[in-house]
């Protein structure tokens, strides 16, 4: 009996997979690239830098606060979302810094904005560790690749802010 409910069970399960061929495979590639967000926070002629504690790959390099945009989420919506949640701060958003820099081979698109902190004194809530970095200071730690080209941009303003 045993035997004959075996063979009764393995056909079934052959006949679920072949089943389950004639549905068509789930489109996961992206049309539009996906969209994050960052914010250069400035206080008193400094940036708020932040350091990766994972994925593995990217922990000890240094990041702008922020992430990605979620579904019907504007960009600036965002924004404010994750530095409440990485930070544990309400933040007001200025001006883009920058230009868009795609990442994820295309994929993904970064924009960061200069922010000012509204309430709340920024914990590493999600981050390593977090410095606030002078003009001078930008270079002293390793940033994210993305990153680069606003610390950049920074570099030209910063003193001014």
């Amino acid at each position: 009996m045993a035997a004959q409910w075996a063979v009764l069970w393995a056909g079934r399960a052959t006949a679920r997979r072949r089943n389950l061929a004639r549905f068509s495979p789930v489109h996961t590639e992206r049309t539009v690239p996906l969209i994050i967000v960052g914010a250069a926070l400035v206080a008193d002629g400094r940036v708020l830098a932040c350091e990766r504690a994972e994925p593995s790959e990217v922990a000890g390099k240094w990041e702008f606060p922020g992430g990605k945009v979620e579904a019907g989420e504007n960009e600036l919506d965002a924004l404010m979302r994750e530095c409440e949640e990485e930070l544990g701060i309400k933040i007001a958003v200025g001006d883009r810094i920058g230009a868009d820099v795609p990442m994820a081979h295309g994929w993904a698109t970064l924009r960061v904005w200069l922010a000012t902190i509204v309430s709340g004194e920024p914990r590493p809530l999600e981050h390593a560790s977090l410095r606030w970095l002078a003009t001078d200071e930008l270079d002293s730690v390793p940033w994210l690749p993305a990153d680069a080209p606003i610390v950049a941009a920074l570099a030209q303003v910063l003193p001014t802010l």
